[in-house]
């Protein structure tokens, strides 16, 4: 007898009250604190999102697997287990059976987190920056699961565009291709993760919560079942200063290249040179995106649950 998605996802008493309740919920990714950010800062930043998602009446509802088996809202304790544990995996979509058969833990990716909130019936998601088609993929074929899976679930997903050290053009490309629309928040421009323009035109904008609702709503009664991707710049004041970003990039590219670096350690290598280059500017830089996109989440996930 197969298990259903109630038998294999752990959701917390408090999001699944909230969920009953029709209160606002919104999901976060456990990667962040898993492997994107240092110790103690990992595990400050994360009950800090979900202070912040709190005090906005909005139930915070991080998602990891934990000994296996996928939860959707973590406790404190089990956010602090999971911020310092050394053999903690990095699991996407194409991973979560084999983490759970294995009993392990993991942190989920964003492919991984919004399918696991979809399952749970939670539609609003709050990332830092996506994953899309890394610079070569021509040759490489490397491209983030992120697409395709947000192609296929219909969630709203709020990020600050996707990191820089990809190839955004094609990622563009790639998500017209897969037909996820992406909608820029108070913008016209596609942010780059640590700076708020990318050099890239967005063709949808909106200017208020409201028309990102509403925009969400349409998607369902038309039966897309892509994801919504709003695209939510960082600050202008907090951005990496434009011409400090594209000096350290380049560096980041050429030390790749010479390291013969490839495939997943691609990423990790890349945005620590960033960070050692910018002398942990750019890691500022990341948390005030994120917790700007929760700030944005927690207002859209309140007007999806407005009557």
């Amino acid at each position: 007898m197969t298990a259903g998605p109630s038998e294999t996802i752990h959701v917390a008493e408090e999001v699944a009250a909230a969920l009953r309740d029709g209160r606002p919920v919104l999901a976060m990714e456990s990667t962040i604190f898993t492997h994107g950010l240092p110790r103690p800062r990992n595990v400050e930043v994360a009950l800090g999102a979900e202070a912040l998602a709190r005090e906005r009446d909005v139930v915070p509802a991080t998602i990891a697997v934990l000994d296996g088996v996928p939860h959707v809202g973590l406790t404190a304790e089990q956010i602090e287990r999971l911020g310092g544990d050394d053999a903690v995996y990095k699991a996407s979509v194409r991973d979560l059976a084999l983490v759970a058969a294995s009993g392990r833990n993991a942190g989920t990716t964003v492919a991984a987190t919004a399918l696991l909130a979809h399952r749970a019936g939670v539609g609003v998601f709050s990332t830092g920056g996506l994953g899309g088609v890394h610079r070569g993929a021509g040759v490489t074929f490397d491209e983030s699961a992120d697409l395709p899976t947000l192609a296929v679930t219909p969630i709203v997903v709020i990020s600050a565009g996707v990191k820089s050290i990809l190839d955004i053009g094609l990622t563009l490309e790639r998500m017209e291709t897969l037909n996820l629309p992406v909608v820029g928040y108070r913008t016209d421009r596609f942010p780059g993760f640590y700076v708020a323009d990318s050099g890239f035109p967005l063709d949808h904008r909106a200017d208020d919560v409201a028309t990102i609702a509403e925009s969400r709503r349409r998607m369902d009664a038309l039966g897309l079942a892509a994801a919504l991707v709003v695209a939510n710049p960082v600050p202008a004041a907090r951005q990496l200063d434009p011409a400090v970003h594209e000096r350290a990039l380049a560096e980041a590219l050429a030390a790749a290249g010479a390291a013969g670096v490839s495939g997943k350690a691609t990423t990790p290598f890349l945005l620590d040179h960033i960070q050692q280059a910018t002398h942990g500017a750019s890691l500022d830089v990341n948390i005030a995106a994120y917790l700007n996109n929760v700030e944005l989440g927690c207002a859209i996930a309140a007007a999806l649950a407005a009557p």
